[in-house]
């Protein structure tokens, strides 16, 4: 099987390199800067689009643009896999501008380059079947668990809802503790470090991410409101606690 993977960023590269293990795997990023992994094939847009699995490894923001361009190329009966951090928003426009011929399963590999630096093993990895047929969802569910990975099934809302209050908050988190410009500290303790360490992974990850993961998730806005009514609340009991 051939299996394509549009968009060789700082995830694209990762999971190419991944699949390579397992697969022939083509490559295509629009901007010819970027490095190919060892192992993956470089080819054109039009090449990519006959592969028989597409993993499509593009920003949440581009997600619409892109389908836009692939859906009058792709071939029939093609499986079509997003990896957007978010699912309901990718799983509507993918099954509104792909073909009905096109088979698609939203997935989100819960990972990134930070956090495979000890392994896959155990790492999170959702699916979300938009329009396949069993055999396919099966197929994949066991090369991720081949993979090492905990493979879930659950709808995109069922994804948003559980990744605004996991995800979500880590990254909203890790840009707030950013932003107050924390560094190490000689009698800083393990919770510190601990901190420092969701600092790292999340503000590694491009702007964009964090902004399309603020965005493109319906729940996120509430998480946001939660989370300052919950720091008002710690913040007045300073105040009036004896």
């Amino acid at each position: 099987m051939e299996v394509g993977v549009y968009g060789l960023g700082r995830f694209g590269y990762l999971w190419a390199e991944i699949l390579s293990k397992k697969f022939t795997v083509k490559g295509f990023n629009r901007s010819g800067e970027r490095k190919t992994p060892q192992g993956v094939i470089r080819v054109s847009e039009e090449e990519l689009l006959h592969c028989d699995t597409i993993f499509l490894c593009v920003t949440i923001s581009s997600m619409e643009d892109v389908l836009k361009r692939i859906s009058v190329k792709i071939k029939e009966h093609t499986l079509v896999m997003d990896t957007c951090s978010v699912k309901v928003y990718p799983a509507r426009i993918m099954r509104d501008l792909l073909p009905e011929n096109v088979n698609i399963i939203g997935t989100h590999p819960m990972f990134g380059p930070d956090s495979v630096k000890h392994g896959l093993e155990h790492l999170p990895m959702v699916l979300s079947p938009v329009r396949a047929e069993e055999y396919q969802i099966e197929y994949w569910r066991g090369v991720f668990h081949d993979l090492g990975l905990k493979v879930l099934i659950l709808t995109p809302e069922e994804h948003d809802r559980e990744a605004a209050y996991t995800q979500g908050i880590t990254h909203f988190i890790g840009r707030v503790l950013e932003d107050l410009k924390l560094t190490e500290s000689r009698i800083g303790t393990l919770g510190f470090k601990k901190i420092l360490e969701v600092i790292e992974q999340t503000c590694n990850d491009p702007w964009q991410l964090f902004l399309d993961l603020q965005r493109y998730n319906p729940y996120t806005e509430e998480m946001r409101r939660n989370l300052n009514i919950s720091l008002q609340k710690i913040m007045d009991k300073l105040k009036t606690d004896a």
